[in-house]
């Protein structure tokens, strides 16, 4: 089975094409670089580095988020147009749970956390065991004041693209991902990603005008 996979939760983005749990190939670009579109380039060279074309893949996974509200959009509206031209389906998987997957990282128990801005992260917890990632407790806001009291309660270490070591998603550790795999893909026509909270632009707006963005 060919795998595509995409993942742009944060500035950084990422591709990977997988057969079964084998990397054939990877790119990793900047999402926030000027004009210039950087992930849809990405996702050809490394087909082509593969040896295949989007008429080889099986399946698409996209990185769900939350995130960044640009990066997830770009990443999502790719994943969704090439399932649905190709016909196949779309999976999508937590970025916070691909940060979990990092192919470095030790067996244990890590709260992942991602910058929410105004004093918050997003936070979730993980335990890798043997190579695979297992969910402890799902994506939530916190403040990161409270992290390190979290992190004792939960008797984890935490870990994310903000904190040290440096941590980031990266489509290519799906692979250890398998959890969410098995489960049935999303409906392409109704799924978006989670941005996890309101665009700074939009909260900036309706606190301006008193009243909540009109949805066109």
């Amino acid at each position: 089975m060919l795998t595509l996979a995409l993942e742009a939760a944060t500035s950084i983005g990422s591709v990977a094409v997988l057969r079964d749990g084998e990397l054939l190939a990877s790119r990793e670009v900047a999402m926030r670089s000027g004009a210039e579109e950087h992930l849809l380039p990405a996702i050809d060279e490394s087909l082509r580095e593969a040896g295949a074309t989007v008429h080889d893949l099986a399946r698409v996974v996209c990185g769900a988020g939350p995130g960044s509200f640009t990066s997830l959009r770009v990443s999502a509206s790719l994943a969704k147009g090439i399932a649905f031209a190709q016909g196949i389906p779309l999976y999508a998987v937590p970025s916070l749970a691909l940060i979990a997957g990092e192919t470095s990282l030790a067996d244990g128990v890590y709260l992942v956390v991602l910058d929410a801005l105004r004093g918050d992260v997003f936070a979730a917890a993980y335990s890798r065991a043997d190579e695979a990632v297992e969910e402890l407790a799902p994506v939530r806001l916190v403040a990161r004041d409270s992290l390190a009291r979290e992190a004792a309660r939960l008797q984890a270490t935490v870990i994310g693209p903000e904190e040290r070591p440096r941590t980031n998603p990266r489509a290519a550790n799906v692979v250890r991902l398998g959890a969410w795999l098995a489960q049935p893909p999303v409906p392409l026509a109704a799924w978006e990603p989670d941005y996890g909270r309101l665009a700074e632009a939009q909260v900036k707006w309706e606190q301006a005008h008193g009243r909540p963005l009109p949805v066109s």
